[in-house]
């Protein structure tokens, strides 16, 4: 999962930065409006964190323009704007979620979590091909003999192929669920943990599609 979180708060920033890195979910953090701006414009996400009092840009003017060039990206509002009409007008502007300021976050996690499996359109999170059953809530892959052990990045590709079973993702694609926005791009990177992938799941689990991309097969 790639997250773009926008707070200018260093110290609350950074404490959400951890706690998604411990997850194991990629996260680009900003503290402007017109830096996440930018950012949503060119860079592909799973879900953004959106504080609302941002230098630059309102984040609900970001939210406006994101929900009115019909981007269905899932928003959680992070804000110390607590009164019901500053919540109710936060979801009437698209959002799917809203804390208050100070919250847990153990919480944001759980509320982060479920607003991407929403947004997947799957109340099942399981992915099961052949003797392969995968978990997203829990992240495990089993097969026949037992539980698969992958690494932290082969889950990341592992996660956006089987969230769209039939659907051709470019090497572009899968490398922006991989690195974040400023990491440096090793040019093989996506063949070597595809590769991992193929060993440790078998060589037909990822179909490669020559000179488009690679796919997991649908189930069901």
């Amino acid at each position: 999962m790639k997250v773009l979180l926008v707070e200018d708060d260093p110290m609350i920033g950074e404490n959400i930065q951890i706690a998604l890195e411990d997850e194991e979910i990629l996260v680009d953090w900003l503290r402007n409006g017109d830096a996440a701006e930018n950012a949503l414009h060119e860079h592909c996400y799973d879900a953004l964190l959106l504080d609302l009092s941002l230098p630059q840009r309102d984040g609900l003017a970001i939210l406006r323009a994101l929900r009115s060039r019909g981007d269905a990206l899932p928003v959680l509002i992070m804000t110390a704007r607590d009164t019901v009409p500053q919540r109710v007008l936060g979801l009437q502007s698209g959002a799917d979620d809203y804390l208050v300021k100070p919250f847990d976050l153990d919480e944001l996690l759980a509320r982060l979590h479920a607003l991407v499996r929403r947004a997947r359109g799957s109340i099942d999170p399981c992915y099961q091909h052949g003797d392969i059953m995968i978990n997203t809530s829990t992240r495990q892959v089993n097969n026949s003999q037992g539980q698969v052990i992958v690494s932290s990045r082969e889950w990341a590709i592992l996660d956006a192929l089987i969230a769209r079973p039939g659907a051709i993702l470019s090497r572009s694609q899968l490398e922006q669920k991989l690195f974040g926005w400023s990491s440096e791009i090793e040019s093989n990177a996506i063949e070597v943990y595809i590769h991992g992938l193929r060993k440790k799941l078998g060589q037909k689990f990822i179909i490669n599609v020559r000179g488009v991309g690679y796919m997991v097969e649908k189930t069901g």
